[in-house]
């Protein structure tokens, strides 16, 4: 009995003086661009805090999350009596990054997109850049996010943009083309609970105008429109993902609600809502497997402008460019990536994958998703050029081809994984 008492003193004991340990300074090594500042401010690890473990890791998966970081550690050291140093080693991303793009446009017209974007503005954790785009028409964009503005846990993003495009509208034996032109303003408020839970809530002010082109439209198909909108947007993220440079393991939900209210009655308003669903897993020392489940509904209105599309550079890799649209969408995409070829800097890393989505029809039933018609499954490969030094400096190029009736092929290029 006696031993028991013992034992369970010394362990009293033992607890007490690990509770004790404290930090006595925080360095910061690494750091280039970015101002200490900043990392102090996000960090929860403090001087003259209890020394803890847990925190100091939900710090250091904090700091690999910033568009800024590569890579994060940590060190501690003993300083003198119960007090440490705790070390945090960061390995700077470039973040100052030029956004080249050319392709063909639904009118064979050539088209491209030149931007600049800093995601570490004034070393500071900001985003801000833009870009320009003439795909037959001027488009610009200006975006402005930053996160920790106003303290570690309340930030803002204010965006603009003014999009014009071609786009094909497709109706029940018939399809048109117009000229869609998007002018808006959005405020968004980003709270940080913690690393795992983030909110964002916002209004954005919009013009959608709508010019026909060309093509068969039916009698009750205005051939322009010119509506203003307001678009109330929450966007709620379970952010569980570890990353240790191109690898990411774990899982992550992003949900987004939306209400659109227009001012008029040519177009009704309507609510739309869908969930992404991540989960990854490394396979392996290079293996990594890497999944994303879509689920979204919005108000069924019979309308050709229905808000989910089925696009290459959206959903299934090889499908076309904007074919379809539908007011419900169920779309899977898993995918094996591999290092092949991995140095300091450079990974080259194979992907096959298979995508499969089905779709609603504008004003169809629940019954849509189950119908052959509207099933895509679209398996394919793929190479990534990884520069581990800059941020999503990832170029994809993905070849998928579809094995459902009425299916095509093709190739896909972007930058950064396709999700």
């Amino acid at each position: 009995m006696k031993l028991k008492y013992a034992l369970i003193l010394l362990f009293i004991s033992l607890v007490s003086n690990a509770q004790q340990n404290e930090v006595a300074s925080i360095e910061i090594r690494g750091l280039k661009r970015t101002k200490v500042s900043f990392i102090r401010k996000i960090l929860n690890t403090k001087p003259n805090a209890v020394l803890d473990s847990t925190i100091i890791n939900n710090d250091i998966e904090r700091l690999k999350r910033l568009p800024l970081v590569s890579h994060a550690s940590y060190q501690v050291f003993y300083s003198h009596e119960n007090k440490h140093n705790v070390f945090f080693n960061i390995e700077e991303n470039f973040t100052l990054i030029p956004n080249v793009n050319l392709w063909t446009a639904v009118n064979d017209q050539f088209a491209y997109r030149l931007g600049l974007s800093d995601f570490n503005f004034l070393g500071r954790g900001i985003a801000f850049g833009g870009f320009y785009q003439n795909n037959g028409y001027d488009t610009y964009s200006i975006n402005f996010r930053a996160p920790y503005l106003l303290s570690k846990h309340l930030g803002l993003a204010v965006n603009h943009q003014n999009w014009k495009s071609e786009e094909p509208l497709y109706f029940e034996n018939t399809s048109a083309n117009y000229l869609y032109n998007n002018i808006s303003i959005e405020a968004l408020a980003i709270v940080e609970f913690n690393r795992k839970h983030k909110l964002h809530l916002g209004i954005n002010f919009f013009t959608e105008k709508f010019e026909y082109l060309n093509g068969e439209v039916p009698e009750n198909v205005p051939r322009n429109l010119d509506i203003n909108k307001t678009l109330y947007k929450l966007v709620y993220d379970f952010d569980g993902l570890e990353y240790h440079y191109q690898y990411v393991s774990g899982f992550r939900s992003l949900l987004y609600v939306q209400s659109v209210e227009a001012e008029n009655n040519l177009q009704p308003n309507f609510l739309i809502a869908w969930n992404d669903f991540f989960f990854y897993k490394r396979i392996g020392d290079k293996g990594n497997w890497a999944n994303r489940l879509r689920l979204g509904l919005s108000t069924n209105n019979d309308s050709p402008f229905a808000p989910f599309s089925l696009d290459n550079n959206l959903n299934i890799r090889g499908v076309g460019n904007l074919i379809d649209r539908g007011t419900g969408v169920i779309v899977l995409n898993t995918e094996y990536r591999h290092s092949l070829i991995e140095k300091k800097w450079f990974v080259l890393q194979s992907n096959v994958f298979v995508d499969s989505g089905t779709w609603r029809n504008p004003g169809g039933e629940f019954n849509d998703f189950v119908r052959s018609q509207n099933l895509r499954v679209y398996p394919g490969f793929g190479l990534r050029f990884i520069n581990k030094r800059i941020y999503n400096a990832t170029l994809r190029i993905d070849y998928g081809f579809g094995i459902t009736e009425n299916s095509s092929n093709g190739i896909v290029f972007g930058i950064g994984q396709y999700f």
